[in-house]
């Protein structure tokens, strides 16, 4: 018979299709951890992966997956309403962000005014989201990149244009504007592969069927103005995180590309039963005055009339 710690170390195996990986992660030994798969195959009467070389979930290992982690989700927030309803406080709230340079201010004006509530934050990939959304890892995901995804509702905060940073001293420094064919060749400090400003870097790059020079990958995403500002390349910087640091010795030039963007959205899982901690959250984020970098009001309602639901294909309906 199925069990709740079989169906969690299913869904690290899908999420990884690795099992030695998804061993190290659950702390397991590998050979128990295929056991595990085992039983579950031969108690749904089907493979949920192909072993033909590299493990791959399968159609019948997606369906599964998709079903497990809705099912996961609803205990975790059937638990979660209990100990809310048990009089425990309002709880915590899980929000899971690409960088949270961007949320400072409203995280801070949350902090002061709910004291109590416990903040989670959770580092997270845009193509990760989706997952943990739908199995209530998390309560709210902020993106700088669309999620392609059913089941998600969503609120676009802010868009702003994305442009490149470059050494004072360096022969570009003191142009208004760049293009992209001019860019090629150059040496690019940025974001490991799956960042935001990694896959726009690539897609502005391969869309004129070219491929960027990158010298440095980093982790540590508040550090590439001052890779750059050290002479050790150029990078995409958004105009939010150049308003954020204005000492960076570094020269901040537009790109000539309608492309060059990005759309900041709060998402949020279209059937979950957020906890009031969430719900003050989403309120907070939404009523953020991203211009001004200040709260534009005190909303007291928790409806949103500009949130829209996605379908299959991830765009508004």
């Amino acid at each position: 018979m199925m069990d709740l710690n079989s169906l969690r170390q299913f869904l690290v195996v899908a999420r990884l299709e690795h099992l030695s990986r998804a061993a190290d992660e659950l702390h397991t030994a590998q050979p128990s951890l295929s056991r595990t798969i085992a039983r579950l195959e031969s108690e749904l009467g089907t493979p949920l992966f192909d072993r033909s070389g590299r493990l791959r979930l399968n159609d019948a290992g997606r369906l599964f997956r998709d079903h497990v982690e809705r099912a996961l989700g609803e205990l975790e927030a059937g638990r979660r309403a209990v100990a809310e309803a048990a009089g425990e406080g309002m709880g915590t709230v899980r929000l899971a962000s690409e960088t949270f340079l961007t949320l400072t201010g409203p995280l801070a004006a949350y902090k002061r005014a709910h004291p109590s509530i416990e903040i989670e934050l959770h580092w997270s990939l845009a193509e990760d989201m989706a997952r943990r959304l739908r199995a209530q890892d998390v309560d709210l995901c902020v993106a700088s990149q669309p999620i392609h995804a059913e089941g998600l509702e969503s609120m676009r905060l802010f868009d702003e244009a994305v442009g490149v940073g470059i050494p004072l001293d360096h022969p570009l420094a003191g142009r208004a504007s760049v293009s992209i064919d001019e860019l090629a060749g150059q040496s690019f400090v940025t974001a490991r592969k799956g960042h935001w400003l990694r896959r726009l870097l690539d897609r502005l790059f391969a869309a004129r069927g070219l491929t960027p020079r990158i010298v440095c990958e980093s982790d540590e995403h508040s550090a590439i103005a001052d890779l750059i500002s050290a002479g050790l390349g150029i990078g995409l910087i958004p105009g939010f995180a150049r308003r954020g640091d204005p000492r960076a010795p570094v020269a901040w030039i537009a790109v000539d590309s309608p492309d060059c963007r990005r759309t900041v959205t709060l998402y949020w899982g279209a059937d979950s039963h957020l906890s009031t901690a969430a719900r003050l959250m989403r309120t907070t984020i939404a009523d953020w005055n991203w211009t001004t970098g200040e709260e534009q009001g005190h909303s007291q309602g928790l409806t949103f009339p500009g949130a829209v639901r996605s379908n299959q294909r991830g765009t508004p309906k």
